[in-house]
């Protein structure tokens, strides 16, 4: 399933990832980036780019720091607290359309496979079995309007159930476990580890989120204020070099996943060996991406067609 293609614009051509890099001083705008990511698999090319020293190797320090989802960590970037974050393409598009902030898709991440992005409820609520059960129940997810509410609305709508805005509840993911134990909520969105520690804690899955309509949709990219791209180039190119170096390699050797996962997550090795992981991409497709526009279109998350290619920065040629 995973893609070996060079981190490039695919109708641009390719970045060429073995160029040397110039990591004179003079070189680069700013040497030191705070990059915004998830405690879950999405993020872990960053990860790998540090520990791998391809971000050193580039004249970069990478910090990270740890947001609950991609409509928190959009403010942030736009205050200038972030350089770069990961964020779900769902609200990254939307903050875009609203003039929340003009931003860049330096580079993808993610894409979903079968199961990693679940409906859960509680084992035995014998009123829940699958979406078509939804009606009316309030539903976790980790941040309103993205990709969340997104999956869990197109699911349902294939079962027949529209859902109200109004049934999803937000709350960071940890939370969410016992926020079903106590009834807080009917069901919850998670992805892993989280659907693998409530199952251990009795929660039944009842739905793929990714499926049907949904099936390997991209999910996630590295975002970047437009302004900063056009103020720090060389920068952001060497950021861009280091980055396609880990995205190839968590690609093409979950090894080196499970290797960095135990870091910034909560997953531990063993765990890390046995989850179902999705895509990680290594190209920055306009179709792919137009594809998450147009669904959002669809279902009323965006008021206008929106095209693509105004948020897409891709990687200079070799």
């Amino acid at each position: 399933m995973s893609v070996l293609a060079a981190l490039a614009l695919t109708a641009c051509g390719g970045a060429d990832t073995n160029t040397p890099a110039d990591t004179s001083n003079n070189s680069l705008e700013k040497t030191t980036l705070t990059v915004g990511i998830l405690p879950i698999p999405d993020s872990a090319p960053i990860q790998i780019a540090i520990d791998k020293g391809f971000f050193k190797a580039e004249g970069l320090t990478v910090q990270t720091s740890i947001e609950a989802g991609g409509a928190t960590a959009t403010p942030k970037l736009v205050a200038g607290q972030l350089d770069a974050t990961l964020n779900n393409y769902v609200s990254l598009f939307s903050a875009q359309e609203k003039g929340v902030g003009k931003f860049r898709v330096v580079a993808d991440s993610y894409q979903a496979a079968p199961d990693n992005f679940v409906i859960m409820a509680k084992a035995d609520d014998a009123s829940i079995s699958s979406p078509a059960d939804l009606v009316g129940k309030k539903i976790a997810v980790n941040t309103l309007n993205n990709i969340g509410t997104l999956a869990v609305t197109a699911t349902a709508k294939v079962a027949g159930v529209t859902i109200d805005p109004k049934q999803f509840v937000p709350m960071p993911l940890p939370d969410m476990g016992g926020a079903l134990k106590n009834g807080t909520v009917d069901a919850i969105w998670v992805a892993e580890p989280f659907i693998s520690a409530n199952s251990q804690q009795g929660a039944k899955k009842i739905a793929d989120t990714m499926s049907g309509p949904m099936a390997d949709f991209p999910i996630a990219g590295w975002v970047m204020n437009d302004d900063f791209v056009t103020k720090n180039p060389n920068t952001v190119a060497a950021f861009q070099r280091a980055l396609a170096k880990a995205q190839q390699l968590a690609a093409s050797d979950r090894k080196a996943i499970e290797e960095v996962l135990p870091a910034y997550t909560k997953i531990d090795k063993a765990t890390a060996a046995v989850i179902a992981l999705g895509v990680y991409s290594t190209t920055l497709s306009e179709a792919r991406l137009q594809r998450v526009a147009d669904t959002m279109k669809e279902y009323g998350y965006l008021q206008a067609g929106f095209d693509v290619k105004s948020v897409l920065h891709a990687p200079a040629a070799g």
